[in-house]
């Protein structure tokens, strides 16, 4: 159960990090009025939206360990300087969970930390941000690699990709869950990228393992 709390509570505080990390990016880019809006602050209960920030994010975490980051910042796109910047915007979001990676894989292989009866929760919470990098650069509407593809399409294009894309979260989900080849292919890569960064994914799992206290 301590595994369970830490774990959940950390993973909506980094949602709310990887949603501050678009706003002030947006900020500096053009968009002022995420500062009107209360963006520009690590204060979580600026970002956190029922459905979007906690019930889809927890849910998927619950049901698979799957990093899902909340979208609860709403940008101004038309107030950008350029295409560059509406990618970076996008971009900010996976950077940010994956500066959360390095300094947990930093934490836990060289903090007391490491040795404490914590070590697997980080390395398990290491793992979901491994996922959430993953999976928020794919090329699909509704995720960050597709934002920041998006503004160097054609018009045309772009809409077209929007009008069949909407339905393929769905698909890429269903995937995930009922389709073991795809699964298995998306939780390899999730795990190059985790060890790659320093998590020992022996210990991610002991973490999982105790996360899902009710198996």
């Amino acid at each position: 159960m301590l595994t369970f709390t830490l774990v959940l509570f950390l993973w909506i505080f980094s949602v709310c990090l990887h949603e501050f990390a678009h706003a002030y990016v947006a900020y500096t880019g053009g968009d002022l009025s995420v500062r009107d809006k209360g963006y520009l602050t690590l204060n979580p209960l600026k970002y956190l939206d029922p459905v979007t920030s906690l019930m889809l994010p927890v849910v998927f975490l619950l049901l698979g360990g799957i990093g899902l980051p909340g979208a609860a910042v709403y940008i101004d796109r038309s107030k950008l300087r350029s295409a560059a910047r509406e990618s970076a915007v996008a971009l900010a979001g996976p950077a940010m969970n994956l500066a959360l990676l390095l300094l947990l894989a930093l934490i836990v292989n060289h903090s007391p930390l490491g040795a404490s009866i914590y070590a697997p929760a980080l390395a398990f919470l290491g793992l979901l941000q491994a996922s959430a990098v993953i999976l928020n650069m794919l090329p699909i509407p509704g995720f960050d690699g597709y934002g920041a593809l998006s503004p160097h399409l054609s018009g045309e294009l772009r809409e077209r990709y929007e009008r069949y894309g909407q339905h393929a979260i769905w698909v890429l989900f269903l995937l995930l869950f009922l389709v073991p080849p795809f699964a298995r292919v998306f939780w390899s890569t999730v795990r190059l990228l985790a060890e790659g960064c320093g998590i020992s994914m022996a210990q991610a799992w002991v973490g999982y393992d105790q996360f899902r206290f009710w198996d």
